[in-house]
C-alpha cells in the first residue's frame, strides 16, 4: 500500500493515537475503582481478580490471530471491527451490576482492544514513510504512556464523583467518534488477500498464551506448586511447542517463524520482551520498598511512582524522531542501559534520600522512553509489508506477556526472602526488594546488548 499522503497521514496518527491512549488508558484505569465494585456488587477478591485478569488472558491469547486476519483481510477492517468490539465491551462494562456480567463485558471489551493493539503500529508504518517510522512510533508511545499514567488519577476521580460505570461509559463516545474518523480516514488494504487463515495454529497459540499468562499471573498467588498452577503451565508449555511443529509445515502459518531468521527482528523483539519484564519487575516492587520498607504513606508512595512515566513522556517522541535520524541502535542500547543504572542505583543507595529516589525513578522511565520508540522501529522495519500485522501483534504479546513474566519473577524473588506474610520484617522487605532490583538491572543489560547486536539495517519489503 502506498504511503498516506501529508495531511492523511498524521490524521492516521490521530486515529491510531486515540485508539492506543484509550486502550493503555483502559488497562489502568480500572485497578483504583476495584474496591468501590465489590462494595457495590458483593463480590469476592478472588473474583474481582478476574476483572483484571480476563482482561489481560484475552488480549494476550488473541492479538496474534488478529494480526494475521489483517494482515489477509485488510488492517482497516480489522481495526474498524475493534474499535466497534471495544466500544460495545465499555457500554456493557458500565451497564453491568453483577460481577460475573462485568468480567464478561471485560472479555469482551478485551477482544476489541486487541485488535487496536495488535494493528496499531502496522498502521502507522503503512501511513508513514520509513524516514519518519520512528517519529510516528514514537508519538504512539508517548499516548501510550500517558494513558497508563493518567489513567489511576482519573478512574479514581470518576469513581469518586461520578460512580466507577462511568469508567467505562466514557469511552462510548470517544469510540463513537474514532469509528466515524477511521472510516473516512483510514485506507483499504488487503495484502494477503486470498491466503487462507491458519486455524489450528491461532488455536494453539491462544491456548498456549492463556494458559501461560494464567500461570503466571495467579503462581504467586496459589503458590507455584499447586495441581492447577501446574496443568495450567504444562498446558501452555505443551501448546506452544505443538504451535512451532505445525507452523514449520503449514504454508500460511498464523506465525510466520521465518521472521525470526532476520536477526534483526529477532534480537529487536527479545529486547522488547525484556524490557516490559523490567518495567513490571520495578513497579511490583517499588510500592513495596517504600510503604513496607520505609513506612510510607500510600498517597505519598504514588506520588513517587509518578517519576517513571514522568521520565517517560518527555522522550518517547523524541526518541523516535532520533532515531530516523542516526538509526535505532544508539537510543535503544543507551535507553536500557539508564534503565539497567537506575535498577541498580536503585538497589544500591535505596530510598533514604526521597529526591534521590525520584531522581533514579525517573531514570529508569527516561531509559524505557528513549529505548521503546526504535526498537519498535526496528521489529516493523524489519518484517515484510505483508507481514505486518502479525509483527505488530507480536510486539503487544511482547508487552502483555513481558509483564505478565517481569510480575512473576519479581513476587517469586520477593517472597523467598520476605515470605508470604502481610506483615514481613522491614528489613527483609529492603533485602528482597533490593535483590529483585538488581536481578531487573541484569535483564535490562540483557536488552542492551540485544540492541546493539540486533544486526545491520536492513528494510524488508
Amino acid at each position: 500500500m502506498k504511503h498516506a499522503t501529508l495531511t492523511s497521514k498524521w490524521w492516521t496518527l490521530a486515529v491510531v493515537g486515540s485508539g492506543t491512549f484509550m486502550s493503555a488508558l483502559d488497562t489502568s484505569v480500572v485497578n483504583v475503582a476495584l474496591p468501590v465494585i465489590s462494595r457495590e456488587t458483593g463480590a469476592t477478591v478472588a473474583s474481582l481478580e478476574w476483572v483484571m485478569l480476563a482482561y489481560l488472558i484475552v488480549v494476550s491469547s488473541s492479538l496474534l490471530a488478529f494480526g494475521r486476519l489483517a494482515d489477509i483481510h485488510g488492517k482497516r477492517r480489522i481495526y474498524l471491527m475493534g474499535i466497534v468490539i471495544f466500544t460495545l465491551g465499555s457500554l456493557a462494562c458500565s451497564l453491568s451490576r453483577t460481577i460475573g456480567l462485568l468480567i464478561a463485558s471485560r472479555a469482551l471489551q478485551a477482544l476489541g482492544a486487541a485488535m487496536l493493539f495488535a494493528l496499531s503500529p502496522a498502521l502507522l508504518v503503512a501511513a508513514f514513510p520509513s524516514s519518519e517510522r520512528g517519529r510516528a512510533l514514537g508519538m504512539q508511545a508517548t499516548l501510550t504512556y500517558l494513558g497508563l499514567a493518567l489513567g489511576p488519577p482519573l478512574g479514581g476521580f470518576l469513581t469518586q464523583h461520578f460512580g466507577w460505570p462511568t469508567i467505562f461509559s466514557i469511552n462510548v463516545p470517544i469510540g463513537l467518534a474514532m469509528w466515524g474518523l477511521a472510516l473516512v480516514v483510514l485506507h483499504p488494504d488487503r495484502n494477503g488477500a486470498g491466503q487462507p487463515f491458519d486455524p489450528i495454529g491461532a488455536g494453539a497459540m491462544a491456548i498456549g498464551l492463556a494458559a501461560t499468562l494464567f500461570a503466571l499471573s495467579k503462581g504467586g498467588e496459589m503458590g507455584w506448586r499447586h495441581p492447577l498452577i501446574i496443568t495450567a503451565a504444562l498446558t501452555g508449555l505443551l501448546a506452544l511447542v505443538a504451535l512451532l511443529i505445525c507452523e514449520q509445515r503449514c504454508r500460511y502459518p498464523a506465525l510466520d517463524l521465518k521472521l525470526f531468521r532476520n536477526r534483526r527482528f529477532a534480537a529487536s523483539m527479545a529486547a522488547a520482551w525484556l524490557s516490559y519484564v523490567c518495567a513490571a519487575s520495578l513497579s511490583f516492587l517499588m510500592p513495596f520498598r517504600f510503604l513496607l520498607g520505609a513506612g510510607w504513606e500510600p498517597a505519598r508512595v504514588g506520588v513517587w511512582m509518578m517519576a517513571v512515566p514522568v521520565g517517560m513522556v518527555p522522550v518517547a517522541a523524541l526518541s523516535g524522531y532520533v532515531s530516523d535520524k542516526v538509526g535505532v541502535t544508539l537510543p535503544a542500547t543507551l535507553g536500557m542501559l539508564l534503565v539497567a543504572t537506575g535498577n541498580a542505583c536503585l538497589a544500591g543507595f535505596g530510598v533514604e534520600s526521597p529526591a534521590l529516589a525520584a531522581v533514579f525513578l525517573a531514570l529508569t522511565g527516561l531509559g524505557a522512553g528513549l529505548f521503546t520508540a526504535p526498537n519498535n522501529s526496528a521489529i516493523m522495519g524489519s518484517a515484510p509489508a505483508a507481514r505486518h500485522g502479525v509483527a505488530g501483534a507480536m510486539l503487544a504479546a511482547a508487552r502483555t506477556t513481558g509483564f505478565a513474566s517481569g510480575i512473576a519473577m519479581a513476587g517469586l524473588i520477593y517472597m523467598t526472602r520476605a515470605g508470604h506474610t502481610s506483615t514481613p520484617v522491614a528489613a527483609d522487605v529492603v533485602a528482597a526488594v533490593h535483590n529483585g532490583l538488581w536481578v531487573t538491572a541484569g535483564a535490562a543489560l540483557l536488552a542492551a546488548l540485544g540492541s546493539l547486536l540486533r544486526g545491520p539495517r536492513h528494510e524488508a519489503v
